[in-house]
């Protein structure tokens, strides 16, 4: 047990709880995790959510499909006298669509959500060393109270917030919430650093004791301390809406107004064929016309349910959770779907440094032993000395890891240099046991350096010096291998020119009997300067690339550190953000940033590249400013100190080592640490947006083709010529599988030349609503002309006869010559059959929407050509066996081949569509 100068008395049972009772327990309260039910029944709510206390919003087109099942509903009532049973299909599919769309989305998130509590542990039953009535015991971290008196010792994570009352050589990794690595902390005024995020004197609840030992007052427990603050702003209730629920919710608004929109023109249809077929001298208005009005207002209701996308929920669900399970095998851990998607809308990325972009993982960069001169480490008399000068002069430990590495045991700098020592073959356990250590300087900010004096292993008493380099040249009389003083402060500037730290090394040999370390300071006046150790946080290997694939995307990336600008820089431009000829433009300190108003910010807020010496709230402060700005946010960290801006961003990416509030305030964990991932995320976000445009696409053409159908068919006096049961198979069941086919579909590399997507830009493109409107109302011509043909030619003996004869009777349309007759069945058939196949040869069209490829390219689409032949083949089966059910009689294969010849006409018109346009944009390169 380490001895104190003052006697501590710590607190009485008594006044513990008095304690705990005022000031609260050293608890952190948890995210408060609503019932399953309730997150299940959130997304069922829709907009009215927003009413709901405690609720979130729903998806709004799951609103729109409730009340859609509701009408129906009704309507199915109203006729379930005349046709039976039968007619409730139709609200039960859409109900049935409502729960698949909501429960898958609410599986694959609670199942992400229990994998990542298995990286995310926190144990508060941690054994503290205290005092209390005057002796030292052990309790757990949990039962700490303000007023505590707490024992630090190295590799102790600390409890709470402390004020430290006496400390001897304490060094404190504070990355966790400052992103500094290694702090100095003291009780001496004389070692307060006036440019340190917190005060010297303090300590902080998860930061960790590198070296040294100390006896601390806690000042602030739980919630109050700055982790606790930090969670606390972690549980804000979420108030940034994702780019996809935006522009879903844009797209409800303008499918439920285009369906009313239709409704009343259908009702205006059927009204204007009455009153032109009136010939009795009675009005469109009388009693005797109710029952056709509310068959209209039927029909009306019925337009407003077709209108609905009943697959679109379901298909984004199982698209982003296709996507959760590939991200994962791509090592992002995605606990939040709809992050999927955001990452590929993502404009700004916000990264901190310390285990972002560098390893978090000190090592010597270069070394400088004017000593050696060439020669190796086991070398002569002279590679002793530097070899004791690191391996002697030293408090750090090594621990052989399982794999055969290193892990450094008290200061990380110290660490580095026996971990170098390993390298070169040389043990420090062996150098200190053959050495016996006489005296002994600890490190201190106040004269930044540290001595030991020993007896060297051939006998001779030997005084080594370590520390900052202008400290250690100065105390020296000359420099090893004949080295200037002029070449040693250039070598100096060159190492410190790449943001290394650098550590100076001296020795002097001692005649018996003289004292050289006296009154906390080296007295020696013959000291020779051996050389200069580089030591780094190095850059991880794999973020160069993954910046400039980011920066190729158009992407921006921004880095927020407590690091000094300097070593910002540096890091910066080691990973390509930084150019030559940037200025200080692009650089701000913590205080600069705070002393700006956000209108300032807002001005220049483009021009940030980096902000240093940054203390927690200034990361989530710059996300939303980029936000104000019209940015999408991704942020990246690991710390404590991430948390709040990982909360606030579009997307929180977390690290998988990181601290369990960083984790917790994520959307995404790189379980692998690795930035390249986050590139992934992108190219997997961008391609998942373009396959939920080419779903879109497909349905909406589906939607637009039979709401025309039954538009221009009561114009002209048809009924529909699908039926409920029919339509539930083409919006519902066959959407479903298409969804799958289209988001097998393989990312493309393409995506990420691409600038991201504006954020105001409507989800469906101009060229997806030229091709929707163009290709929904050539299927509903066709339809409608088989619908006609049906109705008033007297029997379909042939393919040939029916064309020839339909064609022959639209003379006769508008001069009420024509006869009517009920549709057969088998003709039923051969209608549906013939607009699911303009369907399933429009999902190849879909699939080669906006590649610049042939539809018939199938290479890497097996799992897409494998739920085509699954949709054919239920086709070919409801025709076949769905009679009664569908309404339908099997179709003859001579027929089938007729169906699937004429419905080709849609993919070699998508071929000679895309051809044009291809044509047009080299025309217009040139």
């Amino acid at each position: 047990m380490a001895r104190y100068n003052k006697k501590y008395r710590g607190l009485t049972d008594e006044e513990v709880l008095k304690s705990r009772e005022r000031n609260g327990s050293n608890v952190l309260t948890p995210i408060e995790r609503d019932s399953n039910w309730k997150l299940f029944f959130e997304r069922l709510t829709g907009p009215l959510g927003h009413f709901i206390p405690g609720w979130n919003n729903g998806d709004a087109l799951i609103f729109i499909l409730e009340i859609a099942a509701i009408l129906s509903l009704i309507v199915a009532y109203l006729e379930s006298g005349a046709k039976g049973f039968s007619v409730f299909f139709e609200p039960i599919g859409i109900i049935i669509a409502v729960f698949l769309a909501t429960g898958v989305s609410f599986y694959f998130e609670r199942r992400a959500n229990k994998e990542f509590m298995l990286l995310n542990k926190v144990d508060d039953e941690e054994k503290v060393l205290v005092i209390r009535k005057g002796r030292y015991t052990k309790i757990a971290k949990k039962d700490l109270v303000v007023g505590d008196i707490i024992i630090l010792t190295p590799g102790d994570e600390v409890p709470a917030d402390a004020e430290i009352l006496e400390s001897t050589n304490l060094n404190i990794d504070e990355s966790t919430l400052t992103g500094e690595p290694s702090c100095r902390k003291s009780a001496k005024e004389n070692d307060f650093d006036p440019e340190a995020t917190f005060p010297t004197n303090h300590v902080l609840r998860g930061t960790k004791v590198l070296e040294g030992h100390a006896v601390c007052n806690v000042f602030a427990v739980g919630d109050h301390t700055e982790s606790g603050k930090v969670m606390e702003a972690v549980q804000l209730e979420d108030s940034v809406k994702t780019p996809l629920n935006e522009q879903l919710d844009r797209l409800g608004k303008y499918i439920a107004y285009a369906s009313y929109v239709v409704a009343f023109l259908v009702i205006f249809g059927r009204v204007a064929m009455l009153i032109k077929n009136l010939d009795d001298g009675s009005s469109w208005y009388d009693f005797e016309h109710i029952d056709y009005h509310i068959q209209s207002v039927m029909l009306a209701v019925a337009i407003i349910v077709m209108a609905v996308p009943e697959g679109l929920p379901m298909a984004i669900s199982i698209s982003l959770a296709y996507s959760m399970q590939r991200m994962l095998k791509e090592k992002n851990l995605v606990r939040k779907m709809h992050a999927c998607e955001t990452m590929g809308a993502t404009t700004v990325i916000c990264t901190d440094k310390t285990g972002t972009l560098t390893e978090n993982n000190m090592q010597v960069y270069e070394t400088r032993f004017y000593a050696l001169e060439g020669q190796r480490l086991s070398d002569d008399a002279m590679s002793l000395i530097v070899r004791e000068s690191i391996g002697a002069n030293s408090t750090a430990h090594l621990e052989l890891l399982p794999n055969g590495t290193f892990q450094p045991l008290g200061n990380p700098t110290e660490g580095a240099l026996l971990i170098w020592l390993a390298q070169n073959g040389a043990d420090y356990l062996q150098i200190r046991s053959d050495v016996e250590i006489l005296q002994e300087l600890p490190f201190s900010t106040e004269w930044k350096y540290m001595a030991t004096v020993v007896r060297s292993s051939n006998g001779k008493r030997m005084l080594y010096v370590k520390g900052a380099p202008e400290i250690v040249l100065r105390m020296c009389a000359d420099c090893a291998g004949g080295a200037t003083e002029d070449e040693v402060r250039r070598q100096l500037h060159d190492f410190q020119n790449q943001a290394m730290r650098t550590i100076a090394f001296a020795c002097q040999e001692l005649d018996e009997g003289e004292n050289v370390i006296s009154k906390h300071a080296v007295t020696a006046g013959r000291l020779t300067f051996l050389g200069i150790v580089a030591i780094a946080d190095p850059v991880r290997k794999d973020v160069p690339a993954a910046v400039k694939e980011c920066l190729d995307a158009h992407i921006a990336i921004k880095v927020i550190t407590g690091d000094t600008a300097c070593t910002a820089k540096k890091i910066a431009h080691q990973i390509g953000i930084w150019a030559d000829d940037e200025d200080e433009r692009h650089i701000i300190t913590g205080p600069e940033f705070e002393a700006l108003s956000d209108e300032e910010l807002l001005e220049h807020i483009e021009d940030i590249k980096i902000v240093a010496r940054a203390r927690p709230l200034d990361k989530q402060r710059l996300v939303e400013i980029l936000q104000k700005k019209g940015h999408v946010v991704a942020v990246t960290g690991d710390g404590t100190n991430d948390a709040p801006a990982l909360k606030q961003a579009h997307v929180g990416i977390s690290m998988g080592d990181g601290t369990s509030v960083a984790k917790e305030a994520s959307d995404i964990t790189i379980i692998d640490n690795s930035f390249s991932s986050i590139c992934k995320a992108v190219l997997w976000g961008r391609s998942l947006y373009r396959n939920i445009q080419r779903f879109l696409l497909f349905q909406l053409t589906i939607n637009v083709a039979a709401c025309l159908t039954v538009l221009l068919g009561s114009f002209i006096g048809t009924d529909m010529p699908l039926t409920i049961t029919q339509i539930l198979w083409i919006n519902l069941i066959m959407d479903t599988f298409a969804a799958m086919a289209l988001t097998s579909l393989p990312p493309s590399r393409e995506v990420m030349t691409e600038k991201p997507r504006q954020r105001n830009a409507f989800i469906i493109s101009r060229p997806m609503r030229e091709s929707i409107a163009v290709t929904g109302f050539i299927f509903a011509i066709i339809t409608l002309f088989f619908t006609f043909s049906f109705e008033h030619i007297p029997f379909y003996k042939s393919w040939p006869d029916l064309i020839a004869k339909g064609l022959s009777e639209i003379k006769y349309l508008f001069s009420g010559a024509l006869s009517t007759r009920h549709i057969e069945q088998y003709e039923h058939g051969l209608i549906f059959t013939i607009f699911v196949m303009f369907q399933f040869w429009n999902l190849f069209n879909a699939k080669a929407f906006m590649t610049g490829k042939s539809a018939i390219n199938m290479k890497g689409c097996k799992t897409f050509l494998f739920i085509a032949a699954i949709i054919l083949i239920g086709q070919i089966l409801i025709v076949t066996f769905g009679n009664g059910f569908f309404e339908v009689k099997p179709i003859c294969l001579w027929d089938w081949g007729i169906i699937i010849l004429l419905t080709l006409i849609v993919v070699f018109g998508g071929e000679i569509f895309r051809l044009y346009r291809l044509f047009r944009k080299r025309r217009k390169n040139k």
